[in-house]
């Protein structure tokens, strides 16, 4: 008896030993690939729905774009640097202060009346009646130069600068005073009329009337964060990251214009 159990205790001992080999042969499972470290994103007033939600790990800064890029002129920490235009990216990277800008989306004009539109403001051509006032955004600000462009193109200047009674710093002015009813009605984009769509109602520009609304955006060239910098931009572009842009009510560029 004690004969046969020796081979198969052998056996047993064998069969231990091949199985503990194979437990030793597994690989080690891989590391998680480490995420880019957050970036700081100096970006225009209209993005601060839309950039957190497509990263909300990174440091924003917003305010006018030209604010921002006269910021980034006197040396302001920034590694990525994203306007409402594309003149003003162009005009940084002319200076040799941020790289190749790179356009990420696009969006249109409104106008915005108080929720209960005390002045009865009904189409463009109301605003220029006696007695309505109308706030808009500076000139040197993308959206206030948009708002110009639109007057131009209905022959609408004079009449209706003539009853501005305030010109703001960016657009999340001009809507804030609008949506308490500091004014009868502002020029403001799409996607912020949207975010206070609770608070004012809107009125629709002529699609004929429209500037083409681009924003673009750049690594800034002093960033200490190049990598970094970089992947937010390839975020930004990317399927997911137009996805949160287009939630916000922005528009998508045509086709292969965002490599």
């Amino acid at each position: 008896m004690r004969a046969f159990r020796r081979p198969l205790l052998a056996a047993l001992l064998a069969a231990l030993a091949i199985i503990g080999g194979a437990t030793a042969a597994k690989p080690k499972p891989k590391p998680a690939p480490k995420l880019a470290p957050p970036v700081t994103v100096f970006a225009a007033s209209s993005l601060t729905d839309a950039f957190p939600a497509i990263d909300s790990r990174d440091t924003y800064s917003f305010a006018g774009s030209n604010t921002l890029a006269a910021q980034i002129m006197n040396g302001a920490p920034a590694d990525v640097f994203a306007s409402a235009n594309t003149a003003i990216p162009a005009m940084l990277y002319a200076q040799g202060l941020v790289e190749k800008p790179v356009d990420f989306t696009r969006n249109t004009l409104v106008i915005v009346v108080p929720k209960t539109n005390p002045a009865d403001i009904n189409d463009v051509y109301d605003l220029a009646k006696p007695g309505v006032s109308v706030d808009i955004a500076n000139s040197s600000v993308p959206v206030g130069s948009y708002t110009l462009a639109i007057l131009k193109n209905m022959n609408l200047t004079a009449p209706i600068l003539a009853n501005v009674v305030s010109q703001e710093t960016d657009v999340r002015t001009v809507l804030t005073k609008i949506a308490l009813g500091q004014a009868d009605a502002g020029f403001v984009y799409a996607t912020d009329a949207r975010s206070a769509a609770g608070q004012v109602t809107v009125v629709k520009l002529p699609a004929w009337a429209q500037p083409k609304v681009t924003y673009a955006m750049a690594v800034v060239t002093k960033s200490p964060n190049q990598t970094a910098a970089q992947a937010f931009v390839k975020e930004v572009l990317s399927k997911a990251g137009q996805a949160k842009l287009g939630y916000f009510g922005f528009l998508p560029l045509p086709s292969g214009s965002t490599t």
